[in-house]
């Protein structure tokens, strides 16, 4: 009898136990450690090793803060003039991280559909694994799922001093979206932005707001899901010059990517972000012709994963699937 009782006990103790993890997992957010580099990995070994001495060896205690490295490892910071970008691989969707020195600017949110939400279960993650703990600006290009359904997930999981869009119908309003100014300019850090947005556009993927970076000379031009006819308009606009970096407006889709659009940007690498196998036909075969006619490298986050560049380096990007076991990594 007693045995049962305290079996019955351990139980409930049990369930109690679960239920009060199942409400903490519900409240907050899973912790992610952020990227440890090499050399913060070997000093934190050479810290256990000092702590599995025997006691009075001379500076022992000294293996507590090198071994917390390996937990919380210093951020690094971005050289002045220069900017991280970070194209992260986020299916039939889009979700762009760009960190200066001190501030991160988040450029879509990835897809949600239904319950699937690649804002909460990638784009969250990877902001923390960057180190990034509040954003300056969210800036979602317009409505559509694809570019803001993990938009919320994101505000509910970190602080945005500004969210700005294309689009503010369709948008959960406790977001507070403000609209996109075209013109609209700013710098952090030596790094200049500035916004452009088609103002007779008549549907959200037109409506796109369009975002270019400069870092030391080196240009990025985040396009949305503009088409051929916002993209004539574009050329009219101040921002219309030779670009170092392309993202493909719509996934690649046939209706952007026009050929006046390609010569006057005259892209040397273009990024794409899309599914593998997705029922749109992304991107679209005319497409990459003309962007092999131009001599682009392309960067398709279907076959290579995550992008991860140094605007204002020049110097090659990393992709995820050039790494050993990438899979294990949620970035490269």
């Amino acid at each position: 009898f007693m045995g049962e009782g305290l079996l019955w006990l351990a139980g409930g103790a049990l369930e109690g136990l679960f239920i009060g993890l199942a409400w903490l997992a519900g409240q907050v957010p899973a912790w992610v450690p952020a990227e440890v580099p090499l050399g913060y990995w070997c000093v934190s070994l050479l810290g256990a090793v000092l702590l599995l001495l025997p006691k009075g060896v001379p500076f022992r205690v000294l293996g507590w803060p090198m071994l917390l490295l390996a937990v919380f490892p210093p951020r690094e910071l971005v050289p002045h003039g220069q900017i991280e970008v970070v194209q992260l691989d986020v299916g039939q969707g889009q979700s762009v991280v760009l960190r200066t020195r001190h501030h991160t600017l988040l450029y879509d949110a990835g897809p949600r559909s239904g319950t699937f939400d690649l804002g909460a279960r990638v784009v969250l993650p990877s902001l923390r694994k960057l180190g990034v703990r509040e954003l300056d600006i969210m800036l979602l290009s317009h409505a559509d799922a694809d570019h803001a359904g993990g938009a919320p997930a994101i505000a509910n999981g970190m602080p945005i001093k500004r969210v700005m869009g294309g689009e503010t119908q369709g948008l959960p309003a406790f977001l507070g979206t403000q609209p996109c100014l075209s013109g609209e300019r700013w710098a952090w850090d030596g790094v200049l932005f500035e916004l452009w947005q088609w103002p007779d556009a008549t549907n959200g993927n037109a409506k796109s707001c369009v975002l270019q970076v400069q870092a030391n000379g080196e240009r990025l031009l985040l396009t949305g899901d503009i088409d051929r006819a916002a993209e004539r308009a574009f050329l009219d606009s101040p921002l219309a010059v030779p670009t170092d970096w392309l993202q493909a407006p719509h996934h690649g889709s046939r209706s952007s990517s026009s050929w006046p659009f390609l010569q006057r940007l005259a892209p040397t690498s273009v990024l794409i972000s899309r599914g593998r196998g997705n029922g749109f036909g992304h991107p679209h075969p005319q497409v990459m012709e003309r962007y092999q006619a131009l001599g682009s490298r392309v960067y398709d986050s279907a076959e290579q994963g995550a992008v991860r560049l140094r605007l204002g380096a020049f110097t090659p990007p990393v992709v995820a699937r050039s790494q050993r076991r990438f899979w294990r990594e949620r970035l490269p």
